[in-house]
């Protein structure tokens, strides 16, 4: 075996254990995460089938936000310098937005506010926030801190879609 190839294979290696890590990290803390129920919109019923997840991001093992599809959710980071931030997730459309602020219901009926400030990264049409509309699908990531969520980027898929399909690309530019 070449030198290259038993090099790559241990990149592949280091790569594969790096993720199984990850994924196993994830699963911990989700099983050890606060016990309190979340609402649900509608409750499943014993013998439901669930929908297959599809391939463009939307439910998917990988999904947009990582590992399931995640609708939202919190974790704990470590921040750069020390110590300790919160970090939530949603998925999922726009009920309110302004320039302080946007309101995201997830499909499971989870609804949150998030402030919105001069920091924040929105990734939509060219006026930015102003550019997402009621009814729009979104996804935020946002830090949360003294029980207030706010916005670290705000991205509009469905200003996405519909800029790429003007310019013919089936699901948007990436």
């Amino acid at each position: 075996m070449k030198l290259s190839q038993k090099r790559w294979r241990l990149i592949g290696t280091v790569a594969a254990v790096a993720v199984t890590t990850t994924a196993g990290g994830v699963a911990w803390a989700a099983t050890n995460a606060d016990p309190t129920p979340s609402p649900s919109a509608s409750p499943s019923t014993p013998g439901q089938q669930q929908q297959k997840p599809d391939r463009q991001g939307k439910g998917g093992p990988r999904g947009e936000f990582g590992i399931g599809g995640a609708l939202h959710g919190e974790f704990v980071v470590q921040k750069e310098g020390g110590g300790y931030q919160t970090v939530a997730t949603q998925r999922g459309s726009v009920t309110a937005v302004s320039k302080d602020s946007i309101t995201v219901k997830s499909d499971d009926g989870y609804s949150r506010t998030y402030k919105v400030d001069a920091a924040t990264l929105v990734n939509s049409a060219r006026d930015g926030i102003a550019s997402i509309k009621t009814g729009s699908t979104v996804n935020v990531s946002a830090v949360v801190a003294d029980n207030t969520a706010t916005a670290t980027m705000i991205n509009d898929g469905s200003a996405r879609d519909a800029a790429g399909q003007k310019w013919g690309f089936k699901h948007g530019p990436r």
